[in-house]
């Protein structure tokens, strides 16, 4: 007999979110720099929120969470309660998609250029070397 497993709501909505065709709410969460600088202090480990806040003494504790809940939101961040506070950890899978979507599909294009500039340059040495 089959069983007829139903994914938990939550995480039906985390697997919404790491579609790749939908990566706008991961591009606008990392146009901020507030909240990429989030993302580099967990890019060193899970940190609680009143951990985060106290890197940014220019911003109220509010104002740290709210953008913690936009990287939440884009599913940069994943929160858990331990006791009293909440660790945020860094997710980097929007990253990958990001990456994969966007970035590896220019490094032969870069790589091309690079080399062709390389080799015109070797071609035609400045006029200074060559004295």
């Amino acid at each position: 007999m089959v069983k007829n497993i139903r994914p938990h709501s939550r995480n039906l909505r985390a697997i919404k979110t790491f579609m790749p065709e939908d990566l706008d709410h991961v591009w606008k969460a990392l146009a901020d720099s507030t909240r990429r600088e989030i993302l580099d202090l967990l890019r060193d480990g899970p940190r609680n929120t009143s951990q985060l806040v106290e890197k940014f003494p220019r911003l109220t504790r509010f104002g740290v969470m709210k953008h913690i809940d936009v990287l939440r939101e884009a599913g940069l961040i994943h929160t858990r309660k331990q006791g009293r506070q909440r660790v945020n950890t860094l997710n980097t899978v929007p990253l990958h998609q990001i990456y994969t979507r966007w970035v590896s599909k220019y490094e032969d294009l870069w790589a091309r250029n690079l080399t062709d500039l390389k080799e015109s340059l070797e071609d035609n040495p400045r006029e200074e070397e060559t004295k």
